[in-house]
């Protein structure tokens, strides 16, 4: 099985498993974008998910104008139709948010972090095929949760009843990944990410079939979100700077 095939089933796990969890108040909407905007999910990997990857990029879960919009991680609308030149239909949630409606490739609006973080990319390696051949972008988790009015819920604030299976599904998704991928980095955008690539990499000794993942180097970049204070200042150079350090860009 070639390794976007691989990549490409490992997603319907998680989307099968995942969304068959429920969530009390004060969560109440949940966006699954890898079931609604699966279309543009699976040309996503088959474009980009080849083998050959040597950094894996880990966001935490979808923006409601990023990835649940387009089904994309950090899925900001022009990077997704512009720059991936991604196109494909877009459903919608069973239960949609009047205040978070899904627009799919035609949503006006643009997810900052999103914007920055593939921008980043757009302007180091040019076309995104130099881009995928060593680097690979996902999420940890697939679900976008949403209050009463439309806010943000980040899955770190769910209570442990509600958290724990996500994250035992999430956790086992990613070292999925890492398995498939057998990256040299994974990167978490931001400190949220990080814990959980850490953690997804702790549970790798016994179900690990190379060696080399057994050295799998983790790190970190500020997470490019605006709410971040540290964003707000020149992301892309602070960004390109923390992976200098790291070692992954030269």
């Amino acid at each position: 099985m070639s390794t976007e095939d691989q990549l490409i089933q490992a997603a319907k796990t998680l989307s099968e498993a995942a969304g068959k969890l429920r969530f009390a108040p004060p969560v109440a909407h949940v966006y699954n974008p890898l079931d609604y905007a699966w279309s543009a999910h699976e040309q996503y990997l088959r474009r980009f998910g080849g083998a050959g990857k040597q950094v894996v990029f880990l966001g935490i879960n979808p923006g409601p104008f990023g990835m649940a919009q387009t089904g994309i991680p950090f899925g900001e609308v022009a990077a997704v139709r512009d720059w991936m030149k991604i196109d494909a239909p877009i459903g919608h949630p069973a239960r949609e948010h009047p205040r978070r409606p899904v627009r799919g490739l035609a949503c006006p609006r643009s997810e900052v972090s999103g914007r920055r973080l593939w921008g980043l990319f757009a302007q180091r390696f040019g076309p995104p095929e130099d881009f995928f051949a060593r680097h690979f972008v996902a999420n940890w988790c697939p679900l976008a949760f949403m209050g009463e009015r439309g806010e943000n819920q980040t899955p770190d604030k769910l209570p442990a009843a509600e958290s724990e299976p996500l994250f035992q599904i999430c956790d086992a998704h990613l070292r999925a990944i890492l398995e498939i991928l057998q990256p040299k980095w994974i990167i978490g955008i931001g400190a949220f990410a990080e814990e959980r690539a850490q953690d997804a990499a702790n549970g790798l000794g016994h179900v690990a079939s190379s060696l080399r993942l057994n050295n799998l180097k983790i790190g970190r970049i500020h997470h490019p979100s605006p709410a971040n204070p540290a964003a707000n200042r020149d992301w892309p150079g602070q960004a390109a700077a923390q992976l200098q350090t790291l070692g992954v860009w030269k």
